[in-house]
């Protein structure tokens, strides 16, 4: 018995791939310097999805902490 893919299923993914889509027109794949605040922008751009066309900038501002010597 083959089960089709729920309508919720694709919605997602073209969610997410618009939000992709956002991601990258705002250039944040480029640059090989990723730290925590721009892989949580990037991931937050991606999870916005279309929201990004209507205003939404989702930023992350994160700090990790030093490691003790």
């Amino acid at each position: 018995m083959r089960r089709s893919p729920s309508i919720f299923g694709i919605l997602l993914v073209i969610w997410l791939v618009i939000g992709a889509i956002a991601a990258a027109q705002r250039g944040y794949f480029r640059g090989d310097d990723t730290n925590c605040a721009e892989a949580g922008t990037i991931l937050v751009t991606i999870v916005a999805g279309p929201l990004n066309y209507v205003g939404a900038n989702p930023k992350v501002d994160c700090e990790l902490p030093q490691p003790s010597e």
